[in-house]
């Protein structure tokens, strides 16, 4: 980097402002036009092909050549400062502007974070994530050395639980175009989703984070980190885009979106701390929004919608995937309410359960209950499939967004309706036309459902 043949290297990071002691504390670098010598220094360090094919540093088509050349370089380190792969930034015009190492035995970029070597360290009570090296790197020179980058991917899930095991806030600095935008979007579930506080901070009229303290400042920089948006309010405002609020029949249409983004919310001391909020921002009376939230959590807990039959392929695809969703319903109130079991037990069985995984759950689930509790975590570990492990998991992580008692009775009524009506139909396609004991007890199955759609159920209490 610093001899003649790295000169424009050099320039390019002293034009970003970067100081020596930056360029030295991550290690940057420059790769010259001229190839090979990477090559011939390793061969000389006695590495044969079988290695550095897969150290990701060369192509092996038409030749041998090393993926990076005339690129200043940025070494990845792991959190143990240990190099594990390099970035390269191009010198002029050529694509692409930005080259990564391919994944390697070494290198997870799922499972990586670029500058969470230092960024563990920091003292700071908050992680800032961003979009690339020079974001990062030009935090940290100006203080803000809790900053951290994806590697050339988008944020995956284990991105999210990595950041987890440092801190408990996150703050959100993707560039302020539309991509960032939608990569904000993206990012807000994950990291939420394994418990991380998340805000967004609005770097406009800026691009990126390295634009705006190159403009504005540390100060100024530090101010908006801490005028940093709610995330969930950030999603909710994401969404007047889309709307023309002006009018009123726009106005309805967004209010009704964020219903729904308030319905996903499961805790429900949170959930009112939103529903004021976004009532006092959008002028509508908060216990309007709160029915609103309850009727769409309801239809989303049970209630279906009546629609016209269409016999076409897509509706039965559509009907199939009813039936599973009311047996994924059903197992939720069980793993919700373990006590019920024994009263559901006189209206719905595991011989209801027609998909084949369900009904294995449900009946492990009613021998749990019979033998002393239900215990999700033990049930979970008795299925070794990744697929099936992840989809047990989901039912048991699911939780019921309903608020008062009678909410709930309703929804349970109609997610026991829906069964047992499907569960008639599965039986009825599937019986033998000579057994009459089936054929009674289908009768009497029919009978009881007209009644319990009548309303005649007990009064569950939960």
């Amino acid at each position: 980097l610093r001899s003649e043949n790295g000169k424009a290297g050099l320039d390019y990071l002293k034009k970003r402002e970067l100081s020596d002691s930056t360029i030295n504390s991550f290690g940057l670098g420059y790769a010259t036009q001229s190839t090979g010598n990477l090559y011939k220094l390793l061969k000389d360090k006695g590495y044969d092909d079988d290695i550095l094919k897969e150290s990701g540093l060369f192509t092996y088509e038409r030749g041998i050549h090393e993926k990076f050349w005339n690129r200043v370089i940025f070494p990845i380190m792991d959190i143990n400062n240990k190099v594990i792969g390099f970035g390269g930034r191009v010198m002029g015009d050529a694509k692409p502007k930005y080259l990564n190492s391919p994944e390697t035995r070494l290198f997870d970029k799922s499972r990586n974070l670029y500058g969470l070597n230092i960024a563990r360290m920091s003292r700071k009570p908050n992680m800032i994530i961003c979009e690339g090296y020079m974001d990062v790197i030009s935090m940290h020179q100006a203080g803000f050395n809790q900053a951290v980058a994806s590697l050339g991917t988008a944020l995956t899930p284990g991105h999210a639980r990595l950041l987890k095991r440092y801190t408990d806030n996150v703050l959100i600095t993707y560039d302020s175009d539309e991509a960032g935008v939608k990569a904000a979007l993206r990012a807000i579930p994950m990291l939420k989703g394994v418990g991380l506080t998340t805000r967004v901070v609005n770097l406009r009229p800026y691009k990126d984070p390295d634009e705006f303290i190159q403009h504005e400042g540390c100060e100024a920089f530090e101010k908006r980190l801490e005028e940093a948006e709610n995330s969930v309010l950030y999603e909710i405002r994401m969404k007047e885009r889309d709307f023309d609020l002006a009018d009123p029949q726009g106005k309805s249409d967004f209010l009704h979106e964020a219903v729904r983004r308030l319905v996903a919310i499961e805790d429900e001391i949170e959930r009112n701390s939103y529903l004021e909020a976004v009532a006092g921002k959008y002028g509508i009376a908060v216990e309007v929004l709160r029915k609103q939230v309850g009727q769409m959590a309801l239809s989303g807990a049970g209630r279906t919608e009546r629609v016209k039959p269409r016999n076409t392929a897509a509706n039965k695809k559509e009907k199939e995937g009813g039936v599973e969703k009311a047996q994924k319903l059903m197992l939720t109130w069980m793993t919700s309410y373990p006590a019920l079991i024994g009263k559901l037990e006189k209206y719905i069985t595991p011989a209801d359960f027609t998909t084949p995984l369900y009904h294995q759950i449900a009946e492990m689930i009613v021998l749990q209950y019979h033998e002393g509790g239900v215990n999700p975590a033990k049930l979970l570990n008795q299925f070794v499939d990744s697929e099936e492990q992840k989809e047990v998991a989901g039912l048991f992580n699911a939780r019921i967004p309903l608020e008062t008692e009678e909410e709930k009775r309703r929804a349970l009524h109609d997610v026991i309706c829906n069964m047992k009506e499907n569960s008639i139909a599965y039986q009825s396609a599937h019986m033998n036309v000579t057994d009459m004991a089936a054929l009674q007890k289908l009768m009497a199955d029919k009978k009881s459902l007209e009644r319990w759609k009548a309303g005649e159920l007990p009064d569950f209490a939960f």
